[in-house]
């Protein structure tokens, strides 16, 4: 099915993976880029394997299963290869160049393709070679000392901070960069992506708030991290937690109406107060359930919501309103985002079994019936 979004026309070869390398690649493909994917012949035999996991961000994707490790199929791979826009793989440091489908073999044959790495300590520097996994590149470049309450550890973030924001965002950011500079040069180039270098990037706003004197190393010391009680969660009687943030003082006057407290007495600002505040906002919070508290500031601006699970928000009125999930397949997924007004990201497939499409997309190559048998029984392909 053809796509209307604004990267229609783009193809992207991926070889399969864990981690951001797949949801950069979903970036690329609900964008409207036509993605191929490599998978394993041992995922397409069993129907399982690592890469099951990923099937959230799998969407938009055809399969073909390759073992990359014989001559034949690493043949099939530059062919592929030959064909595409874009290439994404996530491996370690050195493990294509030895399988013979890295950036120089990919480039003897097709000199435009741009060819995106995604890694978590980069392709170069001395813990490149080593294993680590989101919460190790977030924690050495800063990012989790940060975060948390300060008598406690720092908690791990989900795997958002690294793997996906810093990794899967920033890859899916340097692919359209080369993109764009390969239209005026004719050239592709290589896109080194890396987990600890796209965090390093998004704490630069608290790199910078350091400089000024305004930030401190300390948890819970800050204006963003819970420092101050008007920036917080705070537990329900039913158990649940609402989320406040009226930084503003127009809109902490807000909070206040909302929660029947006199300005006079609660003045934002008064360092003195915070403790005997966060204490009246604890007690008033645990007084009400959370949806009588979205009642009470219901429209209006003082910056006060539910604190919802991720099988809550997909029935939250504003997202429904936005159609910011939607239903592919039976299946409930976050809409494409950003959203375009002529050319719209689009779900076009929902995630592929391992190796569904490898017929159709040999043939694609220019195979035949027979010489893809033949592939088949040599187990190169699957």
């Amino acid at each position: 099915m053809a796509s209307a979004g604004p990267l229609d026309g783009i193809t992207v070869l991926e070889l399969a993976a864990i981690g951001p390398a797949p949801f950069g690649v979903m970036l690329l493909a609900d964008l409207g880029a036509e993605v191929i994917r490599v998978d394993r012949v041992a995922n397409v035999r069993t129907g399982t394997g690592p890469e099951l996991g990923m099937r959230g961000v799998s969407r938009n994707r055809r399969s073909v299963g390759i073992d990359v490790r014989t001559p034949e199929g690493r043949d099939l791979v530059l062919a592929l290869a030959e064909r595409c826009d874009v290439l994404v793989e996530g491996f370690r440091p050195g493990v294509v160049e030895r399988l013979g489908i890295g950036p120089d073999d990919c480039a003897a044959r097709n000199p435009g393709l741009v060819y995106a790495r995604m890694t978590g300590w980069g392709q170069d520097g001395p813990l490149a070679p080593t294993a680590g996994h989101d919460l190790d590149y977030a924690a050495i470049a800063g990012a989790i000392h940060a975060i948390g309450r300060k008598d406690s550890p720092p908690p791990p973030p989900l795997n958002l901070v690294a793997d996906f924001a810093g990794g899967g965002c920033y890859l899916a950011i340097g692919v359209l960069a080369a993109l764009v500079e390969r239209a005026r040069s004719g050239q592709g180039q290589v896109v080194d992506a890396a987990m600890v270098d796209g965090v390093v990037s998004l704490t630069a706003f608290f790199h910078g708030l350091m400089e000024l004197g305004s930030w401190t190393t300390e948890r819970q010391a800050n204006l963003l991290d819970g420092g101050t009680p008007w920036y917080d969660t705070y537990a329900t009687a039913d158990g649940g937690y609402m989320a406040i943030g009226p930084v503003e003082p127009q809109f902490y006057a807000q909070l206040l109406d909302g929660m029947g407290l006199d300005p006079a007495e609660w003045p934002q600002h008064d360092q003195s107060r915070w403790p005997a505040l966060r204490a009246r906002l604890t007690e008033l919070f645990g007084a009400r359930t959370r949806d009588e508290w979205v009642a009470v500031f219901d429209g209006t601006d003082a910056c006060v919501a539910p604190v919802l699970t991720m099988a809550e928000a997909p029935s939250h009125p504003h997202l429904v309103a936005r159609q910011a999930f939607v239903n592919v397949g039976g299946s409930t997924q976050p809409a494409p985002a950003p959203r375009f007004s002529r050319t719209p990201g689009t779900i076009r497939r929902p995630a592929p079994a391992f190796g569904q499409d490898s017929d159709a997309l040999l043939a694609e190559l220019g195979l035949d019936d027979a010489a893809i048998a033949a592939l088949r029984t040599a187990d190169v392909v699957a």
